[in-house]
């Protein structure tokens, strides 16, 4: 069955489309509408019928394709852009046709290495959007926080006391609109019986509390994707990795900088947390630290572990049960 590729830039306006069939490349630009996507993909699905689409992960840009993609019999991936670019080599200049052929081209050689994207529920991806506005107005609180810790240390004048008050009445806003997408993410995960019990059962893990969990939750599209806890701990960064070639170069096993800081900030907390509470993993961190352990690297060590008991309890539709009770 003849196969055929199409690599995809998106930007908020527009798609720059490359059809790669049989290394001969033609090019498309289209509107980022849903009636242009729409034509567009029922034209080519009446010339091909073994079609495979790929996209770099752009955010908000993408909804309108993953609106039209989920009706179709596309073959689709999400390929995280840095894998793109450590893909090609030495490359000099770069335009949005070019990308689209770059990410056509490098679907054709290892599609087989990836998973297909597959559609989110409502409620998944409706948490994806109200925990990013979460961490939106998180990031403005700590600016005005430090604004006014900072103004505090100045000789008072009423300039400055007037900053403060209206620095102190964002604070209480940005405190009430948390506390209302926090409640927001809460009723989208009551709909979702199923998706509701998997994040209790993670609750009942030592140090992981609601912004973890649901972060997990969000990460693992609920719990369909990266339930490979190896995988997923490869995701958020967590595993050492080993730098050896020869006899030159030899390190410590770190873990690496490409992982989505977002998990793994929330699961830091989460492990900072662990440590200081009545469990198995407060005896491990102690031990470890007892030995001559760096601690940050046995801190490490505690939000894999954290990883590998949510994936289990999943998995085995259960809950945490302390040991050391």
């Amino acid at each position: 069955m003849k196969s055929i590729y199409l690599g995809i830039d998106i930007s908020k306006k527009t798609l720059d489309i490359c059809l790669l069939d049989k290394s001969v490349s033609t090019f498309y630009k289209i509107s980022n509408t849903i009636k242009n996507i729409d034509t567009f993909f029922k034209k080519i699905i009446k010339k091909h019928t073994d079609i495979f689409v790929a996209m770099e992960n752009t955010g908000y840009y993408n909804d309108y394709l993953y609106q039209v993609l989920a009706h179709t019999q596309c073959k689709v991936y999400v390929i995280d852009p840095k894998h793109i670019k450590r893909s090609i080599g030495l490359v000099r200049g770069k335009n949005d046709k070019v990308d689209a052929k770059r990410i056509a081209v490098f679907i054709e050689r290892n599609h087989q290495d990836f998973q297909c994207w597959k559609p989110v529920s409502e409620q998944i991806k409706s948490m994806k959007i109200l925990l990013s506005q979460r961490n939106h107005k998180i990031k403005l609180r700590s600016g005005l926080k430090q604004q006014n810790s900072e103004l505090k240390m100045l000789t008072k004048t009423k300039a400055i006391t007037k900053i403060i008050q209206l620095n102190q009445q964002q604070i209480r806003q940005l405190n009430y609109q948390i506390a209302t997408l926090e409640h927001l993410i809460q009723l989208e995960i009551n709909q979702d019986v199923e998706l509701k019990r998997n994040i209790i059962r993670i609750l009942s893990i030592p140090g992981i509390g609601k912004i973890t969990a649901w972060t997990i939750a969000v990460k693992t599209n609920g719990f369909t994707r990266l339930t490979n806890p190896r995988k997923l701990a490869c995701f958020a960064g967590v595993v050492p990795f080993e730098q050896q070639s020869g006899t030159s170069l030899k390190t410590k096993p770190r873990v690496s900088k490409m992982a989505d800081s977002q998990l793994k900030t929330t699961l830091q907390m989460a492990a900072m947390r662990a440590v200081r509470m009545e469990n198995e993993l407060k005896f491990y961190y102690e031990k470890k630290v007892k030995q001559g352990k760096n601690k940050m690297s046995v801190l490490n060590a505690v939000r894999n572990k954290l990883l590998h008991i949510a994936m289990a309890v999943i998995r085995n539709q259960t809950f945490y049960q302390n040991r050391l009770f």
